[in-house]
Order: structure tokens, then sequence, then C-alpha cells
């Protein structure tokens, strides 16, 4: 608060020292005139004329007349309005147009992030919005004196933070004493997202790159894996997908945004798509796992044999007890030494990959199924080495299952998959069911690893994804757990949310809406009851819905304890528009099939995963072990899978695994995490 107080003092004492020597002109403002478009006019900024004139940060009607300053005491000519920068002596005119951030603007120009706000002080408050007219200093000119405390004018001391997997953009901001809008004005790319080893600037502008001179600070418990020895680096063109943003690029490569915009300067100008990029040949490592079907380097099982119809991959491990488990909280059973088969089933198609003609790596930037489906591979290898590690009796085997959404090789397989004591795959449900059909007789488990559709009532086949009304009836159960007064706020637009609670959820109150469909917050307030945790479950994408709501719900915290839940994810909650703070002081609460932890366990499975595939696990990467291993830890309890379904609910790194018989059949995952922001701004898991 005192850098605030100070800093503001100092911009107030030279811009009333500037003012004193210029003059100002009378300007009525006319029908639909904005801001900007005066500003345009007289060629000064929009901070400039509410400096003058304060009330227009609340609005401009017809006819107000506003005070103008001019440089000479002359009305300067009206320009042009255009979509390129526009020279005006040494310093250039810019107009913002969609999609541009600080960063994008500063590297065009080639200037600092100080130089840029300096000369424009406005954008301190506002950031950069489509339309603004900014002022580009001329390269070389010295900063103007707005930008910094005089203490300043030496080389300013920089801070870089690495962001660590579970942390928040609000604690981060938190721990350097500044706010939420600094760091995402200092890192425009974290606006939507905050990607976990990305390097925030906190304080300087030295290149992120420049590790060696730049102060990174890292919460103290946090350390990385040793860093091998550098290698010679080659590098390949890329052409940029649809879609694909600086962000998601910087991801695939595993390169900061700076250094991917280094060795491509036109990225400045944004991410285009058909742009060919020059990238680093070794992050396109999953090619060599196509290319020689399945890697010795990707796993420590024996080497692989191939099978004609696909991969097989068989491991013989020693049978030996072992009670020291890092990962799970299931252990093997003292004395079960019979050896267990698992099979999985996997969609790598690779007659299709080593058949087009564009080539193997071709195939892999374009085709996302594959992607997936190494992800997921890469995940399971990673459970079939721990197994090993853990030394438990398992052989395991894998196919091809060559599937698309229709078809698949798995009826060739079946005599192959006959004695497994589990199935794993294939990948969508169709596939699933017909595998589960076929093996019903042999009474193998077949578990679906992904699908999110209802499964048809097949008994001996598992969904490991819980179902949408799974989902939500976790939220409804835990709240009436906890003797919750339920009320809804819904919009007509939200028919099938609407339907699902009169159905399924009887005794929740609806608010009501206006005629206009907007929120009655009377209502609303009148239908929270002292004394009691009242929830709010909030389902809109209307910012002015949500926004109200909020409101009423922070008002009546006064005389109620009330908590914000959500049932799906929404995106109008990650908008600048809505602030997460407030969020936070209202507990949102979700369900989720996944959770973020740091518990020791957890950590490990990261590390080891970076240190074999030197990156971070994806969510499908990461739902291949988690499957895999809880299968395998399964079939080591001195019972089959079934009897562990019936008995046992588990939780691996992600996901919880609680099977359930279904009325009609077969078995399904209530596994749910019902998840919350606490006052510490983490997440946390309710139940």
């Amino acid at each position: 608060m005192k850098y605030y107080l100070t800093l503001f003092s100092l911009v107030f004492f030279i811009s009333s020292s500037a003012f004193s020597q210029e003059k100002v002109v009378k300007y009525k403002v006319s029908s639909g005139e904005t801001i900007n478009q005066i500003a345009q006019k007289f060629k000064v900024t929009p901070y400039d004329i509410y400096k003058l004139n304060p009330d227009a940060r609340t609005g401009l009607s017809a006819n107000t007349v506003l005070l103008i300053p001019t440089a000479a005491g002359e009305v300067k000519k009206e320009v042009a309005e255009t979509k390129t920068a526009v020279s005006s002596g040494k310093d250039i005119i810019h107009e913002v147009q969609p999609k541009e951030t600080f960063y994008s603007i500063e590297h065009k120009y080639g200037i600092s992030d100080e130089a840029l706000k300096a000369a424009n002080p406005f954008l301190e408050k506002t950031g950069v919005q489509i339309g603004q007219k900014l002022v580009i200093p001329a390269k070389g000119s010295a900063p103007k004196s707005t930008a910094k405390p005089a203490k300043e004018k030496g080389a300013e001391k920089y801070v870089y933070h690495d962001v660590q997997p579970k942390e928040t953009k609000f604690g981060i901001a938190k721990q350097y004493n500044i706010t939420v809008d600094e760091l995402e004005k200092r890192n425009p790319d974290i606006v939507a997202n905050l990607p976990v080893g990305y390097r925030l600037t906190i304080k300087g502008t030295a290149p992120k790159a420049d590790s060696a001179a730049a102060e990174t600070i890292k919460p103290a418990e946090s350390k990385k894996p040793a860093e091998t020895s550098k290698k010679a680096v080659t590098y390949m063109d890329y052409q940029v997908k649809p879609k694909e943003t600086l962000y998601s690029l910087s991801r695939t490569f595993h390169l900061s945004q700076d250094e991917l915009t280094a060795l491509n300067p036109s990225l400045s100008e944004g991410v285009k798509e058909g742009m060919v990029l020059k990238v680093p040949t070794g992050y396109l490592a999953p090619v060599a796992i196509v290319a020689a079907q399945v890697p010795a380097e990707t796993s420590t099982t024996k080497p692989v044999e191939s099978t004609g119809g696909g991969i097989r991959i068989i491991d013989k491990v020693k049978s030996t007890e072992n009670e020291n488990v890092e990962i799970v909280e299931l252990t093997k059973k003292r004395g079960v030494n019979e050896r267990k088969k698992v099979v999985l089933l996997l969609p790598f198609n690779l007659a299709k990959v080593q058949s087009d003609t564009s080539g193997t790596a071709n195939r892999i930037k374009n085709d996302k199924f594959l992607n997936m489906t190494l992800d997921f591979y890469s995940g399971a290898m990673m459970a079939i080495d721990s197994a090993k590690t853990l030394k438990l009796p398992i052989d395991v085997a894998i196919y091809d299952s060559q599937e698309t959404k229709t078809t698949s090789n798995v009826s060739g397989l079946i005599n192959k998959l006959q004695d497994a004591d589990a199935v794993i795959g294939p990948f969508y449900q169709s596939n699933a069911e017909a595998t589960a059909n076929s093996l019903r007789l042999y009474n193998v488990p077949v578990i679906s690893p992904l699908s999110k559709d209802t499964a048809n009532p097949i008994d001996n086949l598992y969904q490991t994804i819980p179902a949408n009304d799974v989902i939500r009836n976790s939220v409804f159960d835990y709240m009436r757990a906890k003797n919750g007064n339920i009320v809804a706020v819904v919009d007509k637009k939200k028919e099938s949310v609407i339907n699902y609670i009169k159905q399924n959820q009887k005794g929740v109150a609806f608010a009501s809406l206006t005629e206009t469909g907007g929120l009655d917050v009377a209502n609303l307030k009148s239908l929270l009851i002292p004394n009691r945790l009242n929830y709010v479950v909030m389902e809109t994408g209307n910012t002015a819905m949500v926004k109200a709501t909020i409101k009423a719900l922070l008002d009546s915290q006064k005389t109620c304890q009330v908590q914000l839940v959500i049932l799906e994810p929404n995106s109008t909650l990650d908008t600048d528009e809505i602030s997460f703070e407030n969020l936070v002081k209202l507990k949102l609460m979700y369900p989720s099939v996944t959770r973020e932890s740091d518990e020791q366990s957890v950590l490990v499975y990261e590390k080891q995963y970076r240190l074999k595939n030197k990156a971070n696990p994806t969510t499908y990467a990461t739902r291949g072990f988690d499957v895999t291993f809880d299968t395998m830890m399964r079939l080591v309890q001195g019972k089959t899978f079934q009897e562990t379904a019936d008995l046992m609910t588990t939780q691996q790194v992600d996901n919880k695994f609680q099977y359930y018989r279904k009325e009609d059949g077969g078995h399904a995952n209530k596994g749910v995490y019902i998840l919350y922001y606490d006052s510490d701004l983490t997440l946390k898991v309710a139940n």
C-alpha cells in the first residue's frame, strides 16, 4: 500500500507540474462519441482527459463539456482513424487490435514495458483494450519522468518466479505483495490460465531466458530434477495448425514463449495458421514411439516382440513380497504369488501410421487421437515400471486395437485375451462393449479407460469415468450430508440443468428471475436461511447474472453462512470481469473427476515422469498411469478384480476408483472429488 501511495503521489506531482505549463480548451461531446475517439482528435491520451474530467470515467452523454489539454494552446487537427500505426514526430500512435497484448505490442516496436507505460500512464489502471490509441516512444528516447521514481534510474534488479504445481495466481501475488492485476499485466499470457513451469516476471524486464543473471525465487520446499548435461540442439520446420496459440506451442515444444519468439521473430506479430516455425527437433520424441513400435528407453521392461496384430510386451517378474508402497494405498497381499495377466488394447493404428505418405513425424503432429494414445501409453508404461519396482507377479501384454469409432481388430485378438485377468481398453465405448460381450463367457473384466458415454448393461464391463449425472449427484449428496439449505440460480437457457434438478433433487428452491431473464436479487436473499449453511448452485454463462449473484451472496454473508456452488466448468468465471478474490470469499465449490494434490506419492510420480519423458504429465498420461496401476494393484489382493470392485475404493495420482454395481448390470465409477477454494487461496478436497 505504501508503494502505491508513493507512486500515486509522484505521478500526481509530475502531472500537476506538466498541467501548469499547458492550456486547455472546452469541447462539447457529440452523440455516441467515446473518450478514445476524442483523445484521438486532439492527439492526447484518454488518461489526460480523465485527469481533467474525472466524472467522464462513468460514461459520456451528448452535449457534455470536457476540458481538453493542448500542448501549445491550439486545438490539434482531427486525424483520420486508421488500423495501422501513425507517425507523430518521434513518437508513433498505435491503435490496439484484437488479441494484442502488452507483450506483442512491446515486441513489435522493440520497447520495454516501462517505456510503454511511461508514455501511456493510463495502462496501469486500464490494461490493454481494443481500440485504444497508444503513444509508442521512439527507440532510444529517454523514458518520461512518470515511469519511475528517480531512485530507480539505475539498472533495475529483476526477479522471476517459476510456477510450481498447485500454485495459483493469487497465492503468487500474495507472496510478492503485489496484486493479481499487476501480475497479469506483467505476464499477459497467464490471463487465461497458469501453466506449471511458466516463468513469471515479478520485477524488471531482462530476458527470461537469461537465467544466469536473473534472480529466480521459488518456494523453498520445491526442487527441480537435476538438469542433464547440455547437448547440441538440432532444429526442424513446424507448420502451425488451426487454433494453436503461442501458449500451446510453448507447451508443445517445452520452451518459454520468449524463447520461442526469439527463434521465430515473426511470432511477435501473432500466431497465424500455416506459418512455418523453427523448433527444436528433440521435442518431437514421440516419433520414436511409433517408428520403433515400442521404444526400449520408455520402459524398464524386457525387449518387445512383434506379434503381427500389434505390440506385445511380456515382463515376467519374480514374485516376492513387498509392503513398502509409495504411490498407492493398496499393497500386495502377503503370500499372493499367483501370476496375473493384464492386457492393454491401445489404438496405435500402426498400419495407418506406417502407410502415411506424409511421414511418421507429420502424422504425429496432426493426429490428436494418436497423441492422446501416446500420452496414455506413456503413463501406462510408468505404471508397468512401478509394478516391476514393487516386484508384483504381473505379466503385461499390449496390443494395437487398430480402432476407429465403428471398427477395431479386437475380434481377431479374442483368443489372446481369454486367459487375461483384466483387459484395459479399447478407448471407444462401442469397441469396449463389443470386447466385453466377447469375453463375458470367460468372466474377463474389461475396463473402459476413457469413455464418458453411458454404458450398456454388461456384467463384466467397468466404466472408469463417472457419468455426468453421477458427478452432479455427488455434489447434492454432499450438500445434504451437511444439512445444507440448497438454492439454485439457473438461467432460462440451462433447461437441461433445470429439468435435472426438478426430476432428481427434490426440495431445491429456485431463485426467481425477472421478466427480462435477470436475477431477482431480493427473492434470492429471501431464500437464504440464517443460522444454517446455504449452498447456492449457480448455473449461468451470463456475466450480468453471475455478477448479480456474487454480489448478493457477498452482501448476505453479513447475516448468513453462504457457499457458492457450480455443477460444471464455467468459463465466465475465468474472465477478468469476475474477481477471483470474491469467489474465494464464497469458497467456490464444484465436482471433479480429478484432484490437485501435493501428497508425497503424487510428487514422486510427477518427478519420475519428468525424468523419464522430459515433460510434465498430461491429463491422459496420468489417467493411463492411474487406470493401469489401479488395475494391477487390485489383482494382487488375493481376490478377483470383480471382488475388489465391490469392496474397495482406491485413490491414485489424480483419480478415485469407487466402483458400484448398476441396477441394470455392469459397473460404473462414482469416485468424484468435491473441490473448493479455501481462504488461503488453495484448492482443497471437501469430501
